[in-house]
């Protein structure tokens, strides 16, 4: 409930904000030429979102979307800044004009293209189940009768509910604000399997050497996507349009190898 009542509630924001911009503009799409104008691009993100987005032991905001998002500015010509968003109220930040886009591990789904203008996919991803090593769960059906931890207003709600039999078979579902919270709580037992993305927890397991693995058995395939309101047209097809040259000059590979190893991304594929 609560998340359909937030979904209507920003459908609605932003059908009013496009409503207002094209008034004011006489339905012209000056997205590209306001932000160079403005001289400032605003991401916002998750700052807990690890490998994408998320903060380093100085406090600075890091990751592979940023990264990428830093070069987009910079070819853009404007400066770029990382706003921290509440991850469940991200569309009504970006309508009410808060922020430029999401970029942060956002799944594109079809519900969301209908309020959003989005890149093309640039990275592929999977909603897994994070479990304690130590757990003795092998399978889905292991978990039945178990409680699940998630993100709140994240896909992993989404892929929950497309496996409907197994969502059926769990005793509880908890919403966390954020991934690492989850994962904290599945440490100590407070869930015994957490769902996000496969990107983000196969990092999180390598980088901080806790003791969790993934279930081979895999909820839904996806894909990233960079989301702008749904007439900023004209910016989206520029960002785009960089990302692509960016991939043909060797810089994405050199971004996703630094954080991934190699170059993982889909980018003009």
């Amino acid at each position: 409930m609560k998340k359909t009542v937030v979904f209507v509630i920003a459908l609605a924001a932003l059908v009013s904000a496009a409503f207002v911009g094209c008034k004011k503009t006489g339905g012209t799409d000056n997205s590209l030429a306001d932000l160079k104008a403005r001289g400032e691009f605003v991401l916002g993100l998750d700052d807990s979102f690890p490998p994408m987005g998320f903060r380093d032991e100085n406090n600075e905001i890091v990751g592979f979307d940023i990264d990428l998002a830093k070069e987009v500015a910079n070819r853009l010509g404007v400066k770029f800044r990382a706003q921290p968003i509440n991850w469940d109220a991200k569309e009504q930040e970006l309508s009410t004009g808060n922020i430029d886009c999401i970029w942060n591990g956002l799944t594109i789904t079809e519900e969301r293209k209908a309020m959003l203008s989005f890149s093309k996919p640039y990275l592929a991803n999977e909603q897994i189940v994070v479990i304690r090593k130590n757990s003795g769960i092998k399978t889905l059906a292991d978990l039945a009768g178990k409680t699940i931890g998630l993100q709140a207003g994240s896909s992993a709600a989404d892929a929950l509910d497309e496996a409907a039999d197994f969502k059926k078979s769990l005793k509880n579902i908890v919403e966390f604000k954020e991934n690492i919270t989850a994962l904290n709580d599945l440490e100590i037992g407070g869930v015994d399997g957490v769902v996000m993305d496969s990107i983000v927890a196969n990092y999180s397991i390598v980088t901080t050497g806790k003791p969790f693995t993934v279930l081979a058995e895999g909820l839904a395939p996806e894909n990233y996507g960079i989301a702008f309101r749904k007439n900023d047209v004209k910016l989206t097809e520029a960002v785009q349009k960089l990302l692509e040259e960016m991939k043909a000059d060797g810089t994405v590979e050199k971004i996703s190898t630094k954080w991934f190893g190699s170059d993982i991304t889909v980018i003009g594929k």
